[in-house]
């Protein structure tokens, strides 16, 4: 037997849990829809999508520690994407001043070209799926969103 979605927790001091749930169903929507579209449309995946888009926004490379940490993800896992963008020359990878265990990585040229048609695909997506949301409420919750993140990052 399939129930109905549970309901939400009601009462004293329950607003934030419900603040998290609904962030939390919304990001997980949005993303579900945005790795379909990105398989689909240019059969690749959204890890590789965010490690392209890290590297665009730091056109002169980053170190492999800095990209995961940025990322949020291990080294690990940042290393087999950038691996295979590396084989596909999408990115560039060299060591820096000849240290063996440091790599800096960088989009290509071809890397950055791929890169701008499929975040202008991502833009307009991001557009369609949120396109209920005003403008103005946008700038607002993003704004909320910036400040609450103040609060907590940088604990380790």
């Amino acid at each position: 037997m399939v129930a109905g979605p549970l309901p939400l927790p009601s009462g004293p001091g329950k607003d934030r849990l419900r603040l998290w749930i609904r962030l939390l169903r919304a990001s997980r929507t949005i993303e579900a829809e945005l790795r379909e579209r990105l398989k689909k449309e240019f059969d690749t995946t959204l890890p590789r999508f965010d490690v392209m888009a890290a590297l665009y926004r730091a056109p002169e490379g980053m170190l492999m520690s800095d990209l995961s940490r940025f990322l949020l993800v291990s080294n690990g896992n940042v290393t087999g994407i950038v691996d295979r963008l590396v084989s596909e020359g999408l990115v560039a990878r060299a060591r820096r001043n000849g240290d063996r265990r440091t790599s800096m990585v960088r989009l290509t040229e071809e890397g950055t070209k791929s890169f701008a048609i499929i975040a202008a695909a991502h833009e307009g997506w991001i557009g369609e799926l949120l396109g209920k949301v005003s403008e103005e409420d946008a700038r607002r919750l993003t704004g909320m969103l910036t400040s609450f993140r103040s609060n907590w990052e940088g604990r380790e």
